[in-house]
């Protein structure tokens, strides 16, 4: 137990110092990240650890794909992918808490362990489907009116962007499974995080574009429907 918990510091310690020196995070985002990976751990082991860090992987290489096209166009990332702490709650908080109530309510490990994949499949899908979308996408519709509207605009999907989200959710998925045990999980985290990803996508067009609510916010309440999805689809199945 000692030995593992000593390997999991060195991991983290290296991934503060990795995401700082490279300059994705800050310091103080890197240190929130830790200590969220630290709450995942305690609940879905390294299964957990590998959900997270490969969502955070394919976001970077997500948000810096084509940055400068990105940036031409005006829907880059305005401090070129370096997140800030409020990004990283955002993003992993919602994962962090469930990851300790699994190890407080052990009855109830294998239900907070599937919510913890549900959110960061949709976290993974919004940013996946958002940056590479942008690049890719052919048409841009806004999800509530379905009319033809802006490239990057809040509120704003594609079919090419729907796509690239729904295979970032089978990565998350095939992860979870791989170190779980296969089973019809797999499939309900990909739906978890579609529903996600739409709903990040409803409450951009709704809210955030009338600046009723922030994009950090927006992110949070994604991975809360993501997980939220997760559970009743497993209480479902």
């Amino acid at each position: 137990m000692y030995t593992e918990i000593i390997v999991l510091i060195a991991v983290l310690g290296a991934g503060v110092i990795g995401s700082v020196v490279f300059r994705k995070l800050t310091l103080p985002a890197a240190a929130a990240g830790a200590a969220i990976a630290g709450g995942i751990f305690a609940g879905a082991g390294w299964t957990g650890i590998l959900i997270m860090g490969s969502f955070f992987v394919l976001a970077v290489l997500a948000t810096s794909w084509k940055q400068e096209l990105k940036q031409s166009l005006g829907v880059g990332e305005k401090i070129k992918g370096l997140r800030t702490t409020s990004q990283v709650a955002a993003n992993g908080l919602v994962a962090g808490l469930l990851g300790l109530m699994a190890f407080w309510m052990e009855e109830y490990r294998p239900l907070f362990q599937l919510m913890i994949a549900g959110s960061f499949s949709s976290a993974t899908a919004d940013t996946i489907s958002s940056e590479l979308g942008t690049v890719y996408g052919k048409k841009f519709y806004n999800i509530v009116s379905f009319r033809n509207d802006e490239r990057g605009e809040n509120g704003v999907v594609s079919i090419e962007g729907l796509i690239f989200g729904i295979i970032g959710s089978s990565i998350i998925a095939a992860l979870y499974v791989a170190g779980m045990g296969w089973s019809i999980h797999f499939f309900l985290i990909i739906v978890a995080g579609t529903l996600g990803n739409l709903t990040d996508s409803i409450l951009g067009a709704a809210l955030e574009r009338k600046s009723l609510i922030g994009n950090n916010a927006v992110n949070f309440l994604n991975t809360v429907v993501g997980a939220l999805a997760a559970m009743f689809l497993y209480l479902l199945v």
